[in-house]
């Protein structure tokens, strides 16, 4: 294989334009594509945040092109990540829900609907983006969180050579400090750090291959649940945090659960820096074996922040909602590609552009050949890194599920600067104009009646056109059951979080005697 293609067709960059050259392999662009988990978009402060620091982070986005309207495929985690793999929206390729969420009639919390059935697994039918790098010739590594199937669909069944601590699973077993408790990887010394020992292990990988081309993916269990940090951590950010005026409150009820509004968390802004720092350590790695010229850094995030359910942990403002709900920030990420040969540094974007985008453009700015049956939904993005254009498109998204996070089932649709939500309990639509609305607190379908109509008949004929599967009414369904519920979630909730996340700012506010064990060693 590797004779067979000692020489190919890759990219770069020549008086101003892009040109066409062979090079032996030694010269193709290496790739380390770095995904972290419930980032939003705003927990970075080249992104704005006054808290949260990212130096390592916000030197990557500096170096490359920024996309600044970058989304994940999924307001959660698996179907996000199996786009990435496979180049398509989630309707399309069936995992629309985070692997392991109950659905159909397993589903017992009160709701309307039934969550539709979803894939569990990434299809073994369809070539992911690491196999079709393993079959260009390329080493390929895999490390941290997979969560696209379990035995017999882990990353070593999907194109990766080596996997480390990709498992069935999508939060840590054991946290994020040793012992880890992952199949897929060996323990560390007690305490060391989970980010920062994945961090290293691809660091070494790049060292190990410097020689040949690699594609290496870092799949951070961070910033996920448990929130969890060291003490050290946590006491600069303690003594950082903004203080709220007087009265003031943290979380603010939108439509199912309160949504945090300002960042102060001590421990997540801890876990920003551990995964910032872990990033680090790579772009070292590429730095210090000389591949910083010829390697193809991509960084995003899977998902928006928590801002409610789960930790509570971050504010995605000014993008409204977070984690598992519909609006911006449930879907807009971190989304930077840094290729000196092919982008200038400093450069920005403002086309909407997805996860799905991602296998094609590797691919082309590694001279492979297209492989359009499978990333039909994703484009190459090449173009616009090297400062042209890509014809506009229609951008899909379809959650028929409930969450953690007070998300509704729904299916969204990007016409242009058009925004149209679809409401599967009741069928109603919110549309959103996000040139002059980006915090979409205006639903414009009342006043523009035609084009949400239009709008929602181009989408529903998409979705059948690949097959979505769609939620059912529940047989069990009480109102007053759910409307009891919610009660409690907007009065007694509210209360409970407004108090406990105050005291983590508290001089003696401790979660346990060892700090999630971190204090019993040190990395």
């Amino acid at each position: 294989m590797r004779t067979m293609l000692s020489f190919l067709s890759i990219l770069f960059v020549s008086t101003g334009s892009l040109t066409i050259c062979h090079w032996a392999d030694a010269q193709r662009p290496n790739v380390v594509l770095i995904l972290v988990d419930d980032m939003g978009l705003h927990d970075l402060s080249i992104e704005g945040s006054t808290f949260y620091r990212s130096p390592n982070i916000d030197n990557l986005a500096r170096g490359g092109m920024r996309f600044t309207q970058g989304y994940a495929t999924c307001r959660v985690c698996s179907p996000s990540r199996a786009s990435i793999q496979l180049g398509k929206f989630t309707a399309r390729h069936g995992v629309t829900q985070w692997i392991g969420a109950r659905s159909g009639m397993d589903w017992k919390r009160d709701d309307p609907l039934l969550p539709a059935d979803y894939l569990h697994e990434l299809p073994h039918a369809d070539i992911s983006l690491a196999e079709a790098m393993r079959e260009g010739g390329y080493r390929t590594f895999f490390a941290g969180k997979w969560h696209l199937g379990g035995e017999g669909s882990l990353p070593t069944d999907h194109g990766f050579d080596i996997n480390v601590g990709g498992h069935h699973r999508g939060s840590p077993p054991g946290g994020f400090f040793a012992p880890f408790n992952n199949p897929q990887m060996d323990d560390g010394p007690r305490g060391q750090s989970l980010p920062l020992r994945l961090g290293d292990e691809t660091a070494s990988f790049i060292k190990a291959n410097r020689d040949e081309p690699f594609f290496a993916m870092l799949s951070f269990y961070m910033v996920h649940a448990p929130v969890q940090t060291t003490k050290e951590l946590w006491s600069k950010y303690q003594d950082a945090a903004p203080k709220l005026p007087d009265g003031a409150s943290r979380f603010k009820v939108d439509r199912t659960l309160p949504v945090r509004q300002v960042q102060d968390h001590p421990v997540y802004a801890g876990m920003v820096e551990q995964t910032d720092t872990a990033v680090g350590r790579v772009l070292d790695a590429i730095e210090e074996s000389g591949l910083a010229d010829s390697t193809i850094v991509i960084f995003t995030s899977d998902n928006g922040g928590v801002s409610s359910g789960d930790a509570y942990a971050t504010s995605n403002l000014p993008l409204r909602g977070g984690k598992g709900r519909q609006w911006e920030g449930g879907i807009r990420e971190p989304f930077y590609i840094r290729y000196p040969a092919v982008t200038n540094a400093g450069t920005t974007c403002d086309v909407p552009v997805t996860g799905a985008d991602f296998y094609p453009t590797i691919l082309e700015l590694c001279g492979l050949e297209a492989r359009n049956d499978q990333h039909v939904d994703g484009v190459s993005l090449v173009p616009l890194l090297k400062g042209d254009t890509i014809d506009p498109r229609p951008l899909y998204w379809h959650y028929p599920h409930y969450d953690n996070q007070g998300g509704e089932p729904s299916s969204l649709f990007r016409d242009g600067d058009w925004k149209l939500i679809h409401y599967y309990e009741d069928g109603r639509n919110e549309l959103y104009d996000l040139s002059v609305d980006p915090r979409e607190e205006s639903d414009l379908s009342r006043t523009h009646p035609a084009r949400t109509s239009q709008m929602w008949n181009q989408l529903e004929r998409w979705l059948k056109s690949v097959g979505a599967k769609f939620p059912q009414s529940d047989p069990r369904y009480d109102p007053a059951r759910t409307e009891a519920k919610f009660r409690r979630l907007q009065t007694e909730l509210k209360q409970q979080l407004e108090k406990s996340h105050a005291a983590m700012l508290d001089p003696d506010w401790a979660p346990n005697a060892t700090w999630w064990g971190s204090m019993v060693t040190s990395d």
